[in-house]
């Protein structure tokens, strides 16, 4: 399993570039400024369009801006695949359209949205390669205990009856064990180690820095896989919550 770690990680630069040196990154497109230490450092990477966070603002995703931005650096032998922009507020057949506008030379993924119809899941798994899952509507928090009924639903939807996924899944906001350990992924993210390193970093030792409480909560995730197929258990830890 594949976990990318979401950037911008901040503080400096050399700390910034130990902690991305072989792993495998996200990078957003409203903030690219770690894509050169990515591109040179990284095993792997793949980008986010950003929209959430540009609805959130009440401005309107650069569609055409973000598709030029990809073009540049799909070449790359790290890249993975880009998110295919949605419609934050749109219907399932708006956010269809959106899928049917992706030029088709750049890897992309569609994105599955937890509020959205099962069907519309088992038909993205049948008809992708890769579907990442992202949590919304009435289940918005990753882990809670309904958004965890959610993710069983979803689960039949997109394995076939032994449990294995029809596709690749990847699971936006997931890269906790306590999350990612109960489900098939091919890959998770999250934006823990950049956004919480120094809290992390004074929970571990106050003599860390930053760069090095990042390293250390990253370890602590990649020791970690999801399994190969879903089993429809969930496996929790109050230990496993309290360390990520």
């Amino acid at each position: 399993m594949i976990h990318y770690h979401g950037t911008p990680c901040g503080g400096q630069r050399m700390e910034a570039a130990r902690f991305l040196f072989g792993r495998h990154a996200l990078v957003p497109f409203p903030r690219p400024e770690d894509l050169a230490l990515v591109l040179s450092a990284c095993r792997s990477f793949v980008v986010d369009n950003g929209a959430f966070s540009v609805w959130k603002k009440g401005g309107t995703l650069d569609y055409a801006g973000y598709v030029s931005w990809v073009r540049s650096f799909h070449w790359h032998p790290g890249f993975d695949w880009a998110l295919i922009p949605d419609v934050i507020d749109g219907t399932e057949d708006d956010n269809d359209a959106m899928l049917q506008d992706w030029p088709p030379d750049i890897a992309g993924v569609p994105v599955y949205h937890l509020h959205e119809s099962l069907d519309r899941a088992e038909r993205l798994a049948n008809e992708w390669p890769v579907v990442a899952i992202g949590s919304s509507g009435e289940w918005p928090t990753p882990g809670n205990g309904s958004w965890c009924d959610r993710m069983a639903q979803v689960m039949q939807a997109v394995t076939d009856s032994g449990g294995r996924p029809l596709c690749k899944l990847h699971g936006l906001r997931m890269m906790n064990p306590a999350i990612f350990k109960k489900y098939p992924f091919r890959s998770v993210d999250s934006t823990n180690c950049a956004q919480n390193a120094p809290r992390n970093a004074k929970r571990i030792d106050e003599h860390l820095t930053s760069g090095q409480g990042a390293i250390i909560t990253a370890w602590r995730i990649e020791a970690h896989q999801s399994p190969p197929v879903w089993d429809g258990k969930s496996v929790d830890s109050a230990e496993e919550r309290s360390l990520f």
